[in-house]
């Protein structure tokens, strides 16, 4: 369900929809609890692939960063 989730949240930030053609067409969902663990397992994983390629083939946005324009410094905690 999480994958879900997942896929849901991207889409509603970005306003692109990841086309999940394979996952959907294993009819399979996190309510379908009589089916296997494998086939869940399979189901994960295909849309993961789906979900991870459709980010990959999208455009990186580079921010540029000046001193300049910066108006607090950033702390990171270990």
């Amino acid at each position: 369900m999480l994958m879900i989730h997942i896929k849901k949240y991207y889409e509603g930030v970005t306003n692109e929809e990841i086309e999940t053609d394979r996952y959907n067409s294993m009819e399979i969902s996190p309510v379908h609890i009589h089916k296997d663990k494998k086939a869940h397992k399979d189901a994960l994983l295909t849309l993961g692939d789906e979900i991870v390629t459709h980010i990959h083939h999208r455009p990186v946005h580079v921010a540029n960063y000046s001193p300049e324009t910066a108006t607090q410094k950033a702390a990171a905690k270990h």
